[in-house]
């Protein structure tokens, strides 16, 4: 695949699970990639595998965005953090930190990446989002506000960008196999006073009609073509990958 060669991404949260997969599809597709990630090795690692180069970076210090200036064709939105704790014993720190790393530093790349890609004429913004940005479940009150939050952020960008020829769109995965997820396992058990193999059974995949997790590179797939110029009319949506979950 060569359909997007010559073009450059930034792919935050890049180190591993859906950042990974989403950087070496858009290598594959000919894309110059930057690997951002708090992980340094594991971005400077994937980065040396994939030809790209590796940005180490901690989003959550959004000061640090604020004067940056982005030259890139394509920006994944993808870093994240989970927390598991009912609201009144949610620690305030915690959400503010969340609402930062999933909110704030998004919208900042954003505004660093526009200018660039107005002056190319072409721009895609894609934002890793999650069935929550579109369904509620408890315990998880940062994490829902968050991805609730990106959605409007997204549909702002290709409101804006639309007559730059630049697409803004978010991808909606349900649970995906990644480190993120085997940690909520444990958390979940841990809050609902359950087994972790009832987790899976009874929890993560409780609405899904397809009854097992969403690989990373499937979610890559999606993120490679809403990348290409075959996507241009595609923007301000929300791709589910939730298995069926949603359609309920």
């Amino acid at each position: 695949m060569s359909d997007l060669a010559g073009r450059t991404a930034l792919v935050t949260g890049g180190a591993s699970g859906i950042g990974a997969a989403c950087a070496r599809e858009l290598a594959a597709r000919g894309v110059a990639v930057t690997v951002a990630d708090i992980d340094d090795v594991g971005a400077k690692a994937l980065a040396q595998e994939i030809g790209g180069t590796a940005w180490a970076l901690d989003l959550s210090d959004v000061a640090a965005l604020e004067d940056l200036q982005l030259d890139v064709d394509i920006l994944v939105n993808n870093a994240g953090i989970q927390s598991i704790n009912e609201i009144a014993e949610f620690p305030p720190e915690k959400f503010r930190t969340m609402l930062a790393l999933m909110v704030e530093a998004p919208f900042l790349l954003i505004r660093a990446a526009l200018p660039h890609m107005y002056r190319e004429g072409y721009g895609r913004v894609i934002n890793i989002s999650s069935i929550h940005g579109l369904r509620a479940s408890p315990f998880k009150v940062a994490y829902v506000t968050a991805k609730h939050a990106l959605e409007g952020l997204s549909k702002v960008t290709a409101l804006e960008g639309g007559p730059h020829g630049v697409t803004s769109n978010c991808v909606n995965p349900g649970y995906v196999r990644t480190p993120l997820v085997t940690k909520q396992i444990a958390d979940q058990a841990r809050a609902h006073n359950i087994a972790e193999d009832q987790v899976i059974t009874d929890i993560l995949l409780k609405e899904s009609a397809v009854k097992r997790l969403v690989e990373p590179e499937e979610v890559g797939a999606l993120v490679g073509w809403l990348a290409t110029p075959s996507a241009g009319m595609v923007t301000g949506a929300s791709y589910t990958m939730d298995g069926g979950w949603s359609a309920r």
